[in-house]
């Protein structure tokens, strides 16, 4: 009896993997709310004008479907026609089980791959920590936007700097949260994303190679993985600075 139930859910577990090849990706998609549409796949415009449509698919009974093949992991977009607001996502090989709020857009999900579950978890983990701080930046706000406009209109760089050395304390939480999360999440695509913007901050030139070289060799891989390398490779070439010449007595 054993075997027959063993024998029973390998072969549910069989016909429920879909063979995808290298790369393929397909895209299950539900919009809450709506029985029919379109919708369109998206990626960044690389000269940065909006996004750019790839795919189009209808929606049929609230749901859609869509599947293509991708080298690599890249940020793409849903954008459901006639509805405010994209759902971001990281289009990679795999199924994507995408959960679309119309009336919510920020509630959507993404789902299915690694890279989109941890998206979802760090986006929920962020949206809480930014609501526990929330009363905080508002009370600051309220406080101080008036010598912020003073201080910028007097250029009054000693009141400037005080004013965001504050703000950047009250921020403290959800920067330690989104800054460290490469340290602990070496195979997820959202690292590399975050530490290519760590990259151009000189507050972390020491943490950027020892963290780039934790990471998993897939994501090294990735255009941002690439244009990180480069960046630490750059640095490394560049001459020291000249000794200043000694002081005639």
């Amino acid at each position: 009896m054993k075997k027959i139930l063993l024998l029973v859910a390998l072969t549910v577990v069989l016909f429920s993997c879909k063979n995808l090849g290298e790369g393929e990706y397909e895209i299950t998609g539900n919009v809450k709310g709506m029985k029919t549409g379109l919708v369109f796949l998206e990626k960044q415009n690389p000269m940065g004008m909006g996004a750019l449509a790839i795919d189009t698919v209808k929606i049929v009974d609230g749901k859609f479907e869509i599947k293509g093949k991708t080298t690599e992991p890249e940020i793409h977009f849903i954008q459901i026609d006639k509805v405010n607001g994209k759902v971001p996502f990281i289009l990679e090989g795999g199924e994507i089980a995408i959960t679309v709020d119309k009336d919510s857009i920020f509630k959507s999900k993404a789902a299915g791959t690694y890279s989109n579950d941890e998206f979802t978890k760090f986006n929920e983990e962020s949206t809480k920590i930014q609501k526990r701080m929330q009363k905080s930046v508002m009370d600051f706000q309220t406080k101080n936007m008036a010598l912020m406009n003073e201080a910028q209109q007097n250029k009054d760089t000693v009141a400037i700097n005080r004013l965001r050395a504050e703000y950047d304390v009250i921020q403290k939480p959800i920067t330690d949260y989104t800054f460290g999360y490469p340290k602990t999440h070496p195979k997820s695509f959202i690292s590399v994303l975050i530490l290519q913007m760590m990259a151009n901050n000189p507050k972390f030139a020491k943490e950027i190679d020892g963290i780039y070289k934790s990471f998993d060799e897939s994501l090294k891989k990735t255009k941002p993985g690439k244009a990180i390398k480069t960046n630490l490779d750059n640095l490394k070439k560049k001459p020291a600075a000249p000794l200043a010449p000694p002081v005639s007595q």
